[in-house]
């Protein structure tokens, strides 16, 4: 371990490029795909879980089934989508970032809306009877629930954030885990680890963990911020 934990610092700041790599290409896998998982699952969160409606069970039990879907499963749907037999070969989204995106999106998007329609659903009943007193309209009404939620918001992020950057089935099908073009911290891992340079791996594993605590630490104090 200490072995390991000095050879990450030592990789560090050695400026390999194939390292400097792998982290450039997991930050904009990861960031990408968590900010539009955020962006599509923050609306349908809310709305699923402000106002009763006929269908809302049925779209609630949908999502939740989607949530339990297995990386390997989503990773070889989006395999078949993506080949070239698949309906979006002419998009040659396979092998690429953007085909990994698109799957982390698809794996992530259920989790954050099932996060928000969950605790949306516990605090919504008062707020609307609060705002039906003051002759407040529905848009009102659910910007007044977003404002509430803006710490669950923050909290689904991050740990869709999370999700997206320890996800290792879905990505490596979509992706490849091609040198200098779709190898994420994941996928390395796995690789020296198959090729037995475990020290390399747990190195790796290591720089992971820092980037991950780095961006928490930023998240939680915008949060801090926001809340003074």
């Amino acid at each position: 371990m200490r072995t390991a934990f000095f050879k990450a610092i030592e990789l560090l700041f050695s400026g390999n490029a194939q390292l400097l790599n792998i982290i450039t290409v997991t930050l904009k896998m990861g960031l990408s795909s968590s900010v539009l998982a955020l962006l599509i699952g923050t609306p349908l969160g809310i709305l699923l879980g402000c106002y009763p409606f006929r269908s809302r069970q049925l779209l609630v039990i949908m999502n939740r089934t989607l949530m339990g879907l297995p990386p390997v499963v989503c990773g070889l749907i989006c395999y078949m989508l993506f080949s070239g037999v698949g309906p979006l070969r002419h998009l040659k989204l396979l092998y690429t970032v953007k085909g990994m995106i698109i799957a982390q999106v698809i794996l992530i998007t259920p989790l954050i809306i099932g996060n928000l329609e969950s605790f949306v659903s516990a605090i919504s009943p008062q707020i609307r009877e609060t705002a039906a007193g003051l002759g407040l309209s529905k848009g009102i009404t659910i910007l007044l629930i977003m404002n509430e939620s803006r710490y669950q918001i923050l909290s689904a992020y991050l740990f869709g954030l999370g999700r997206a950057f320890a996800e290792v089935g879905a990505i490596s099908m979509v992706g490849g885990a091609i040198a200098y073009k779709t190898n994420v911290m994941t996928t390395a891992i796995m690789n020296y680890s198959n090729m037995g340079d475990f020290s390399l791996a747990l190195a790796l594993g290591i720089i992971l963990f820092g980037i991950s605590l780095c961006l928490n630490t930023i998240a939680a104090a915008i949060h801090w911020r926001l809340n003074q």
